[in-house]
Order: structure tokens, then sequence, then C-alpha cells
């Protein structure tokens, strides 16, 4: 291991040699990216510290939809909280043309963010990883005078406190101070308002292992309502800058389910972030992965399947980062890790890309595709199954690739 003590004897700001601890790797955010990344790294055997600034379990702004890649990413063990096995969807666009595809197995399962993401960190602190709650980052240096040698990154806590480490790893959410500092840029920001509505027995059994999706009234925007035993999830997405409309949205949305007669128990709302093709992915010893890194599915903007297979690559590629004892061979390393990314999630992403461009022109075509052509409602099934990905329908479909492009120009 490479998580021997600091004994340089370097100036750490008061003039006095301190020996410190430099811990292998130092991750910032224990969402599922975070926990999935420590836990990839400490069961390589590295010593490992998760940063997290809220208490867990803490709550957050999720569908909680859990498809087939996010279940193959999962740590050997890992028993999903499962609150609904979905095998139906229900099929609107705006409200009309209302249409039910079933399947006879599972398409997905919903879970509740908060037991889901303190779960994922108990697997990581079962395989060794340290946990600090309540613990803000304020930047990261890897250079000055609280670095106290060139293999070292310096994690500077908001109470002045520094956890040093031979590789970092980012993964503190959309608005990532990580993802600032490795120069993150930004190609599409959507705004998503969400609802918790606890509901009688008898509208959660009409509900129960039935999603439904509702293609919205703005350009690429879309609603819909999961359902976890006593608890409806219900929310709308679309682009920053129509808060007015995608509020009025939401409003219309649960009133027009017969739901506006519900307090919620949780309001609230959250802005994703999707990565630009050229964006960085690592900066000298520090990665970034999951929502920090603006990885997501462009047109779902669903993320806790990238989160989690990022953050595993981000704490493989960490490892190797940890013990490279040069600038040259991190770096060779990081960019080892943008190459696996770019390999995989993002060619989902181009993807997805194409798929969002379609929707918001043709978001009538989609739902008759959807709803009427089984074809593409088996294609959405295997791809929620996990037996297939976007990317992979499109190169071993090529009729359907280059109707994309051709519907991207």
């Amino acid at each position: 291991m490479s998580s021997e003590n600091s004994t340089d004897g370097n100036d750490m700001g008061d003039g006095d040699e301190q020996t410190m601890e430099v811990w292998d790797a130092v991750v910032v955010g224990a969402g599922p990216a975070g926990a999935s990344a420590a836990y990839a790294a400490a069961v390589a055997g590295r010593r490992v510290l998760i940063l997290e600034k809220a208490e867990l379990p803490r709550y957050k702004t999720c569908g909680g939809g859990i498809i087939g890649p996010s279940r193959d990413s999962l740590p050997p063990g890992f028993e999903l909280p499962l609150k609904d096995r979905i095998n139906a969807v229900t099929f609107s666009l705006n409200g009309k043309y209302t249409r039910t595809r079933r399947s006879k197995s599972m398409l997905f399962g919903l879970i509740n963010r908060p037991e889901f993401d303190a779960q994922l960190v108990e697997h990581a602190q079962k395989a060794g990883a340290e946990l600090r709650t309540g613990t803000t980052v304020s930047r990261v240096e890897q250079h000055g005078s609280v670095v106290p040698d060139r293999r070292t990154v310096a994690v500077v806590l908001q109470d002045g406190e520094t956890v040093l480490a031979r590789a970092v790893i980012g993964a503190d959410g959309s608005a990532s101070r990580i993802g600032a500092h490795v120069g993150v840029k930004l190609d599409q920001v959507d705004l998503g308002l969400e609802a918790e509505i606890p509901v009688p027995q008898a509208v959660a059994d009409d509900w129960r292992g039935r999603v439904l999706i509702d293609w919205g009234p703005m350009p690429g925007s879309y609603g819909w309502v999961f359902p976890k035993d006593d608890t409806l999830t219900v929310g709308v997405i679309s682009a920053r800058g129509e808060g007015a409309a995608t509020k009025r949205y939401l409003e219309d949305f649960i009133g027009r389910l017969g739901l506006a007669g519900f307090e919620p128990a949780i309001s609230s709302g959250h802005l994703t972030r999707c990565r630009a093709d050229d964006s960085p992915l690592s900066r000298g010893r520090v990665l970034v992965c999951g929502d920090a890194a603006g990885l997501l599915e462009p047109w779902t903007r669903e993320g806790i399947s990238f989160a989690l297979r990022s953050g595993r690559l981000a704490g493989e590629w960490a490892v190797r980062i940890s013990e490279a004892h040069d600038a040259v061979d991190a770096r060779r390393q990081a960019l080892n890790y943008a190459f696996a990314i770019k390999a995989g999630l993002g060619v989902e992403m181009a993807v997805g890309k194409s798929m969002l461009t379609l929707f918001e022109r043709k978001p009538g075509l989609l739902h008759a595709a959807l709803t009427g052509f089984r074809p593409a409602w088996n294609a959405f099934a295997r791809i929620t199954r996990g037996s297939s990905t976007l990317g992979e329908l499109v190169r071993t479909h090529p009729m359907a690739g280059r109707a994309l492009s051709r519907l991207d120009r």
C-alpha cells in the first residue's frame, strides 16, 4: 500500500515539522458515485476516506429508478431495498393518448435514495473505507505550502483542517467543488421538481407495479409517477430557464392525476447538469465521476447507473494513480480513466443526446413508437432490464443509427 505517513518535514503553515497521515484515496461525496468509488478502491486493499457534508441517511431529489445497468454495478451481496418492482409503464402525451404497455418480467425497481445511499456506504465501509460525515470540503490543492510533495493532494476542509491523499475522487454532486477544480464544462442543465405524496392504500394499490411517463408540454420535458409503498414520487423535468412553466407543469400534472388533494411530505427541486463532449474528467491526481463530472443520460436524465458505473471506474483508476510515482505516470492513468469513461458511458451519452433532439422536435413520434410499435417497446424494455444499452441498440440496428443521425441534423 502507498499509505505511509508523510515525514518530509515540510512547512505546513505553522513553522513546525508535522507528520500527517496520507490516505491512498479521499472520496468527496457519499452518494452512489462516491460510495461505488470508495468500495472499488477499498476492496483493492487501499486506505480510503469518504468525506460527506451531510449526515446519513439524507434525502435526495430523485425518482429512484434502478434499471439493469445499476443492478449490475452493485457490490457483491448487495440486496436492493426495493419499494416496488415495475412490470408495466403507462405512457401519455401531455395527458392525452394514454396507453399502458406490460412486461412478463420486471423492467426495473424503485428505491428511496436515503436508505439506498446509506446501504452503499455501509458496503464501502465493510470493504475497509472510513467515513466522516458533517464535513464540508472547501477546496483541493495540488501545489503550494499545504502540499508536502508532488505525489500528494491536499483536501482543505471548511474548518481549516487539511487531509492528504495520493488520489482524490470528486463525487460531490452536480454543484461540485471538485468539478470546478478539474474544470468540468456543462452542455445541458435541466430543472427537476418533485413531490413525495403519501396516499391512501386504495390509491397505492392502483399504482402498484406500474409507473407513468408523461411527455410534457415544453420541448424535452416529461413527468413521472413512481410508486413506493404508500407514497407516490411525482416529478417533472425540463430545461433550466423555464422555471415558472416547469412549476405549472408539475401542478397541472398532479391535478390531472387526481392527487391535488393529498399533501406532499416533501417538495423539492434539483438541477441536473450534463457534461460537454470536451469536458475534462481529471486534473493531476484528482478525478471526477457521477454528477460531479456531468455524467448522466441526456434524454431521460437518468443518473444512478452513470454514478455507479463511473464511480467504480474512478475507484479502480484512483488505485493506479495512488501508486504513480511522478506526474507523468499519474497523468497516464488519469487519461486511461477518461478513455474508459468515454468508450462506455460516453457512447451512451452521445446516443442519448440524439434521442433528446428527436424528443424535443417530435415527442408525438416517440410516443407513437413506444405505444404502437412493438420493436420500440421491446428496445425500451431491454434497456431498462439491462440486457442492452442505447449505444448497443444503435450499433446492432444500423437503420436506427442512420435515422437518428438524419434527425439530429
